[in-house]
């Protein structure tokens, strides 16, 4: 876990449930640091600073690429 590095920070768990499916579907390693606590404290997230989307180094840009297809071209966007 040492080589994973923070893609992206998301505020509540819902924002991410479809690009899980994605990344999954992909074959790609990550994890969402935080996630546990937020979903049990959820007003704790501005003071934990998120919830982290963290993958392996080699997979930076993959991820990226998928986050920005579905935040652009995806019907499955959340809005």
């Amino acid at each position: 876990m040492k080589d994973f590095i923070v893609v992206k920070t998301y505020t509540y768990p819902h924002e991410y449930a479809i690009l899980k499916l994605l990344l999954d579907k992909e074959g790609i390693s990550y994890f969402f640091e935080n996630e546990t606590m937020i979903g049990v404290f959820p007003f704790y997230s501005n003071a934990l600073g998120g919830i982290n989307l963290k993958v392996h180094q080699k997979d930076k840009q993959t991820v990226l690429q998928i986050i920005d297809n579905l935040n652009t071209d995806s019907h499955l966007r959340i809005v």
